[in-house]
């Protein structure tokens, strides 16, 4: 299917100031992240920012970019700006790549995007968690799905809870496949219709969302609906702190011949 991908940048960063125009072999991290988005048969590829610098640093290097207002809340509000002036279909397609993911699989976000389909408006990703610490870790959101494949709630509790496995312990996952347990954690990967792009801003916050501290609450206290799409594959994380910025630096420095560079030349 055709898709546009946006990536929304700021350049204000509290635990890593400048992270968009960080050097990743070369080239800031904001245009690596043009190039995997490229890999994934995206008809078209805008980075959205509100500063000059990043604006500057795509078009040295080729990447199609757009000014947008500075005082939107969210990336959400920012890509939608842009999506706006494009002049889209109702029905066409629009993916928000996060500017912090320089090593997301371009898979990953043309799968998300085939999920977008009359009634669904919106979609996301997740995998399967793997360790009794991340079911437990409120920093890492977990979401429920209903028989469809959308979303029933997003949280940072552990959901869904397994009333008789964590009763007799939480330092290991039941293995309960009679009843297909399986925690789900989500991926901060969106795709929308270009209509529910454009009434996203209009849409009140809502208690949960509050209380949660996640935006994708809006959306289903609203009443609309979230497919998600299950990768088998867990995602490479993405930059937040110095720490990740030099492990992700070694993905970029490595010789061209060496298996790092081929891994991720191969996803």
């Amino acid at each position: 299917m055709s898709f546009t991908v946006i990536i929304p940048a700021r350049l204000a960063s509290t635990r890593l100031p400048n992270k968009p125009l960080a050097d990743l072999g070369g080239k800031p991290m904001i245009v690596r992240v043009a190039e995997r988005a490229a890999l994934s048969g995206a008809a078209r590829i805008i980075v959205a920012t509100d500063h000059h610098d990043i604006h500057a640093a795509c078009q040295q290097h080729g990447v199609e970019v757009a000014m947008t207002r500075a005082d939107h809340p969210s990336g959400t509000d920012r890509i939608a700006e842009v999506a706006a002036s494009l002049d889209l279909a109702d029905d066409a397609v629009v993916v928000n790549v996060q500017g912090d993911e320089p090593l997301i699989d371009p898979g990953l976000i043309a799968a998300t995007a085939g999920h977008i389909k009359a009634g669904v408006p919106m979609a996301t990703a997740a995998h399967a968690i793997e360790t009794a610490a991340d079911a437990f870790n409120p920093n890492v959101v977990k979401v429920v799905l209903n028989k469809d494949g959308c979303a029933m709630y997003f949280s940072r509790a552990t959901i869904p809870w397994h009333r008789d496995a964590f009763a007799r312990s939480r330092e290991v996952l039941p293995e309960d496949h009679a009843h297909d347990y399986a925690p789900l954690r989500h991926i901060g990967l969106y795709a929308y219709s270009n209509k529910f792009l454009q009434l996203y801003p209009t849409l009140s916050a809502s208690p949960v969302e509050r209380i949660e501290a996640l935006e994708q609450l809006r959306v289903l206290w609203h009443g609309h609906s979230i497919a998600v799409h299950v990768t088998s594959v867990v995602p490479e994380a993405g930059v937040d702190t110095p720490e990740d910025l030099l492990r992700v630096r070694k993905h970029f420095e490595a010789p061209p011949d060496s298996p790092l560079v081929k891994t991720i030349s191969s996803l």
